[in-house]
């Protein structure tokens, strides 16, 4: 294990898990898992940047996601489940970065200032939310993390990190973080159902690793398609069609996908025998999920212990990065 390069992945405890987190980097999570030494972060201190008026809601969300965690393979033998305000050398770590990054510098982050405009801050930005990549440096290099799967979107922040560690290690002329890199996944976002470029729960076009069989197929069935396939002989649209998008991800019959693919292009298809396949493959995927979840579930004081003892092995390497920080700082006193 210690010879391993090491991983960092994470979620902001903010909601259920769904089908975009899973293509988005679950996915990678579980084959990780094999190779490196992969910690997993329950990103509570970051979801209260724009929850901070409801601290409960993330308290409740930590344990579901962890649960998610589990449920998808994430195997506590192999993986380290952590959570991030649990670990206070993350904080102390993220005042040192401070110091080393401009304003001006945060507010020229290309996922920061996508997120400002989305979520319509206005002049009530604050100052956490703006040093979300500060902590997210941090975040990723107190266990000294070599490789982060990330979406593209997130990209400017694996820069910003290398960013800042490059200037550290050069101010302080030590060696104490490694450079790190992005994984992108093969399928680094999937459309929401309504069609939309992100699957999101504020955008209420997410399905869920928990959702039921049933309510699978509800979702599936409403599901934005090509609005100008009206009649099942007309020529149906293939690319950028939701569905389809869906079952690259998620069938591994990629023959079958590409003969409905041929025949929707041609005519003769209707949208809702393809979506009832959808749904079949789309249950079929998540069913074991299902049980483990609910497996999982039974002992609820069990995954927090998990997550309790990954958090305290995360706490001990923690302690030793900053003990190596403040010794490159001249601040290391006893």
């Amino acid at each position: 294990m210690q010879n391993r390069k090491v991983v960092l992945t994470g979620d902001r405890p903010t909601g259920p898990l769904h089908l975009g987190h899973y293509v988005g980097s679950l996915a990678n999570r579980v084959l990780l898992q094999d190779t490196y030494l992969q910690y997993v972060m329950l990103a509570d201190v970051q979801a209260l940047t724009d929850n901070f008026d409801d601290p409960e809601k993330v308290r409740q969300q930590v344990l579901e996601v962890a649960l998610d965690y589990l449920a998808v393979g994430i195997d506590p033998q192999k993986s380290i489940i952590f959570i991030q305000s649990m670990i206070p050398e993350i904080a102390e770590l993220t005042i040192f970065y401070l110091n080393l990054v401009t304003v001006n510098r945060l507010k020229r982050n290309p996922t920061v200032k996508t997120e400002i405009a989305q979520k319509g801050f206005g002049e009530s930005l604050t100052a956490g939310f703006l040093m979300y990549p500060v902590s997210q440096a941090a975040d990723i290099t107190i266990v000294k993390a070599q490789l982060v799967p990330v979406g593209e979107d997130q990209l400017p922040m694996i820069e910003q990190t290398n960013e800042i560690t490059r200037k550290f290690n050069t101010l302080y002329q030590a060696d104490v973080f490694p450079e790190v890199s992005a994984l992108i996944p093969k399928v680094a976002r999937l459309v929401g159902t309504d069609g939309k470029a992100k699957m999101s729960k504020s955008l209420g076009n997410a399905i869920y690793l928990s959702d039921d069989a049933d309510t699978v197929v509800k979702k599936v069935m409403a599901m934005y398609t090509d609005p100008n396939h009206i009649k099942i002989s007309d020529p149906g649209k293939v690319e950028g069609n939701p569905v389809f998008m869906f079952l690259d991800a998620f069938d591994p019959d990629i023959a079958k996908v590409q003969e409905l693919k041929d025949h929707y292009a041609r005519g003769g298809l209707g949208d809702v025998v393809l979506k009832k396949y959808l749904a079949q493959v789309l249950n079929t995927f998540l069913e074991p999920i299902r049980v483990r979840r609910r497996d999982f579930a039974r002992d609820k004081g069990e995954v927090m212990r998990i997550v309790r003892a990954g958090t305290m092995a995360t706490r001990e390497i923690a302690g030793k990065t900053m003990q190596e920080v403040k010794e490159a700082m001249k601040i290391a006193y006893w």
